[in-house]
């Protein structure tokens, strides 16, 4: 059973009497069971929903719509599906003590995979999960690799059930299911010769394996660093050599690099990023994949759209990471535009300065940089605009009941940053 949480005004659904609370059973006899079942199930332009209206009432409707038109029904959020691995380098369990309970969530859910994007391990999966995935066509998933040898994916994991990732990869994959995977890179346990072995390992797997990016391990100032450490600059750049060999031979076989890496790793590693080009269609960027390069064409793609700011004065705040590069980034917006850009570079005041992106940083880490940057400003006061990484902005704007300066926030800001 799923449950409605809202129904559009004017939509089919409230035609049909959906509201708030109603709870929905099957589609044609096919019992729901969450947002996947909802949304393939009802996806034909006739079919029987079978409900409970919130006074207890059960109902049955005959459903006819055109197609394409959306049912406008928003189902509560659903059940997540926990992470039942224990990795030494779990970014979630490097949170803080006292923050809000669904920052401690580990999720590992196959269903948020396919929907948003969020790695799964595929540990967890059972045999109707499986059987979901191919009946949905649930493709492509993005599955965390990390090691194709079973007993240092296990060890990685800390999860001595952990079913070996090849065969399930090929499995699906003979089933038509295509993936975009990762590999965290972890000094000492799947670098070097074991990521020689997990690069070999995926890219043997054909087509199926859609992409594959080495992202450096990151920690906060609470994660287990007893236990794991980051990255070396000559470590870095070591596994950047093997990314540019699998790169090279995907390039000329494939047509295409399908190895990537992540742009903390040449960050770290102290090397200039590729061209844009080398990114495809930009289908990891937002596990910082090409997220720099992306930012640069999104802007470049808005140039004749971008207003006449001249004589404008605009704080940028960004983490250290994107501090580093934001400099040639907004060099070609203030050619277009006539602003004067600033850069409001903020350590992360909550996880450690060791975390330099942009959409971790704590709303009062960006409060405090901001007081400091108006008061570098002339005596009648700033006349210019501020822009936020998203995620921060929303908590900013909570503690504060208008913005710190003329303008409102940019919408997005880089994975990267």
């Amino acid at each position: 059973m799923v449950r409605v949480q809202a129904v559009a005004p004017g939509s089919l659904g409230a035609a049909l009497g959906l509201v708030p609370g109603t709870e929905l059973h099957a589609v044609n006899g096919r019992a729901l069971e969450d947002f996947l079942d909802w949304e393939f199930l009802s996806a034909d332009e006739q079919f029987v929903l079978s409900a409970t209206l919130p006074g207890g009432d059960a109902v049955e409707y005959d459903v006819e719509r055109p197609e394409g038109l959306p049912l406008g029904v928003t189902l509560e959020a659903p059940r997540i599906r926990r992470c039942a691995n224990h990795c030494d380098f779990c970014f979630v369990d490097g949170n803080p003590a006292g923050m809000r309970a669904p920052l401690y969530i580990r999720d590992d859910d196959y269903r948020l995979s396919f929907r948003y994007g969020n790695f799964a391990t595929l540990t967890n999966l059972k045999p109707w999960d499986v059987e979901r995935i191919v009946e949905y066509r649930l493709s492509p998933l993005y599955v965390s690799v990390h090691a194709t040898d079973p007993t240092v994916r296990r060890w990685l994991l800390r999860n001595p059930e952990a079913p070996e990732i090849v065969p399930q990869l090929r499995s699906l994959a003979g089933q038509g299911i295509t993936f975009h995977t990762q590999v965290v890179l972890v000094p000492g346990a799947n670098d070097g010769a074991e990521l020689v072995r997990t690069l070999t390992d995926l890219f043997e797997l054909g087509e199926s394996i859609l992409s594959v990016s080495v992202v450096p391990v990151a920690l906060t100032e609470y994660s287990k660093r007893d236990l794991v450490r980051e990255l070396a600059p000559e470590e870095c750049r070591a596994a950047l050599t093997l990314v540019g060999r699998f790169a090279t031979r995907a390039l000329a076989e494939r047509g295409f690099p399908w190895c990537y890496g992540a742009d903390d790793l040449y960050l770290q590693a102290g090397e200039p990023l590729p061209p844009a080009e080398w990114y495809g269609d930009f289908e990891q960027r937002e596990n910082g994949v090409g997220a720099v390069r992306y930012l640069q064409t999104q802007i470049a793609a808005a140039r004749d759209r971008l207003p006449d700011l001249a004589g404008t004065r605009i704080g940028v705040v960004t983490g250290a990471a994107m501090g580093r590069l934001m400099p040639q980034v907004l060099a070609e917006v203030a050619a277009v535009t006539g602003a004067q850009f600033e850069l409001v570079v903020v350590e992360n005041a909550l996880f450690g300065p060791s975390v330099t992106t942009a959409g971790l940083l704590p709303a009062a880490a960006i409060e405090a940089a901001l007081i400091t940057w108006r008061r570098t400003t002339s005596p009648a006061g700033c006349q210019g605009l501020c822009a936020f990484p998203t995620i921060s902005w929303t908590c900013w704007s909570a503690r504060n009941p208008g913005p710190p300066a003329r303008g409102q926030p940019s919408r997005r800001a880089s994975s990267s940053g």
